[in-house]
């Protein structure tokens, strides 16, 4: 199978570039700017691709005609998008018209990566089948772009996650596990929130998903996440016993401390019903992701 990874310097991508390697799949692996995938061992094609740029997208899909292509690249930081519209609508909306497009031509599977922030967080957990309500620019881009691939005459496929967490070489971003860990070994003080309920995903598990969906080509609309619901706060709380650290640092307060450009859904978190039964998905627990982060943790330094 030739698989084509939009957003492949991303976590995601990388994750799913090194699963992809594993199992000995053709990977033809794009991003924006130069590889930062020069740490993997295994061969596979790196290609500058702009996702903006239509010519580029249809310029580089005939180029390989992958038989499956997974779009990671989107702009996914929630206030950003709010006070960048034009260029969230780009990377977020217009790309994904590009991709939906080149797919037509070279009859490429798509499997589009989504998100929980669709919905409003008034009734999360959510199934696949729930009505969208997007409180934030973000949200409301991220659903624009479901509609044009479900309009669309191509298979596909989306995939809705949830706070995604991990780690890789030279990782540009930070998660919660990270950044609690680095704070209170510091001996800084933490607030964080415990009025927003998510169900966390692992890197390693989203990769997981979409080589699932790629391997069955299975069609429609699928939650992939962790299984655990969690706020913040609690998510602070399982690090900080994971790694013996200060519980009296962490102070527990709810969103409305924090002034923030867009508005963040109170509960979402997913059902997996579909995602288990249909493609044999299964997360690991909060707790076991936090070890396996411990141990990656662990090998780069030895590195």
């Amino acid at each position: 199978m030739k698989i084509l990874i939009t957003g492949a310097n991303g976590l995601l991508g990388q994750k799913l570039v090194q699963l992809l390697l594993d199992n000995n799949e053709t990977i033809i692996a794009t991003s924006h700017g130069e590889s930062r995938l020069d740490y993997l061992q295994g061969d596979f094609i790196y290609e500058k691709m702009d996702i903006r740029e239509a010519d580029q997208v249809m310029g580089v899909m005939s180029k390989y005609s992958p038989d499956v292509v997974v779009n990671t690249a989107a702009m996914t930081n929630v206030d950003q998008c709010e006070t960048e519209k034009e260029e969230c609508i780009r990377l977020n909306v217009d790309s994904v018209r590009h991709l939906v497009k080149a797919c037509k031509q070279t009859g490429a599977f798509l499997i589009h990566l989504s998100t929980d922030f669709i919905f409003d967080g008034t009734s999360g957990p959510y199934l696949e089948t729930d009505e969208a309500n997007p409180l934030s620019y973000y949200g409301e881009s991220k659903l624009d772009a479901e509609k044009i691939v479900e309009a669309s005459t191509i298979d596909w496929a989306i995939l809705r996650t949830v706070l995604v967490y991990g780690i890789t070489p030279g990782m540009s971003r930070s998660n919660i596990i990270l950044w609690v860990k680095n704070s209170l070994e510091q001996g800084k003080e933490l607030k964080i929130v415990d009025d927003q309920w998510r169900t966390p995903t692992l890197a390693e598990d989203l990769a997981m998903g979409c080589y699932l969906a790629a391997q069955q080509r299975a069609k429609g609309i699928f939650n992939i996440s962790g299984k655990d619901m969690l706020t913040p706060y609690d998510m602070a709380m399982k690090t900080c016993d994971y790694f013996d650290l200060d519980r009296s640092l962490i102070t527990k307060v709810d969103g409305s401390m924090f002034s923030q450009p867009a508005k963040r859904p109170p509960k979402t978190g997913f059902v997996l019903d579909k995602a288990r039964n249909v493609l044999g998905f299964e997360p690991v627990s909060f707790d076991e992701g936090i070890k396996i982060l411990d141990l990656q943790i662990k090998s780069l330094l030895v590195e």
